[in-house]
């Protein structure tokens, strides 16, 4: 009998200038990018937290604390193949993940394969079983007013040793 567990992630990051904008990996052109420790990827963030839940394991602040300089500008494609070693440490293999980005901008549905190709790489699921969605906050809060960019995620893993 398969032994599951889901998760589920959430991170939000400010707006700020004179950062580049990365959002699952990807880089964009905009005219601002994401406040943050590390490179305040809130859809990869969201997707730790995700995994990492699922897991039972403490959240992504735990692991990759913000008051460590090791994390400075860090890639998050890097913690999340942290997340997933750490996952199979313990047992689990990722199976799923699905996530929603909430940002009046950028448009990212011509970049969404590009991403999926790269969290692929990072987490060691196929493209196909990692989906990814965008919407507005139809100008409501900060978000609507693009000073924050947020992200949800669910994560499906599979005990993967007895």
């Amino acid at each position: 009998m398969a032994h599951w567990r889901i998760g589920h992630g959430y991170d939000i990051h400010r707006t700020t200038v004179g950062r580049p904008l990365v959002l699952g990996g990807v880089t964009f052109t905009a005219d601002f990018g994401l406040d943050g420790h590390s490179d305040a990827d809130a859809l990869t963030h969201a997707i730790c937290d995700a995994l990492l839940g699922a897991a039972g394991l403490p959240d992504i602040g735990h692991f990759f604390p913000n008051t460590e300089a090791t994390w400075q500008n860090i890639n998050s494609q890097v913690l999340l193949q942290k997340v997933t070693a750490t996952l199979l440490t313990h047992g689990w293999t990722p199976v799923n993940i699905d996530a929603t980005l909430v940002a009046e901008k950028p448009k990212i549905a011509h970049r969404i394969a590009e991403m999926k190709a790269v969290l692929a790489a990072s987490t060691g699921l196929p493209p196909g079983a990692i989906g990814l969605k965008a919407t507005t906050n139809e100008g409501c809060d900060d978000i609507g007013r693009g000073l924050a960019i947020a992200a949800h995620a669910v994560a499906l893993i599979q005990k993967s040793s007895p």
